[in-house]
């Protein structure tokens, strides 16, 4: 189980990195379809990298995970909303979704909710 969470940690930090990172252009038009300012989506951008580096560090120092985790998957709630409110269609939701299931999942393992 510890090779799963392991995993889920590292899938999310990597995803995070490549959309925030080098597909930056996209989020530039996706927040200005949102109708949010660029502040927000600077806050927002640095949360989401500031989170996907405590997971990764959460490899080591496992002690880290649980609130970065539960961050991460508020983040993607709120992702999950700006697609409703621009009506976005169902694929658009898919990736923030599958990052909020991996999320919480992290969370709930080093709450001790799941796992052996």
């Amino acid at each position: 189980m510890d090779s799963l969470v392991i995993l889920a940690q590292l899938i999310i930090a990597a995803s995070i990195v490549i959309v925030w990172v080098f597909r930056f252009d996209n989020i530039v038009r996706e927040f200005k379809q949102y109708g949010l300012p660029d502040l927000v989506r600077n806050v927002v951008g640095a949360t989401k990298i500031a989170l996907a580096t405590l997971l990764v560090a959460g490899i080591w120092y496992p002690q880290l995970v649980l609130v970065p985790a539960l961050l991460m998957a508020a983040l993607m709630v709120g992702a999950q909303l700006a697609h409703i409110k621009v009506r976005n269609p169902f694929i658009k939701y898919v990736p923030s979704f599958v990052l909020l299931l991996l999320s919480l999942f992290v969370a709930a393992a080093h709450a001790g909710l799941v796992g052996a």
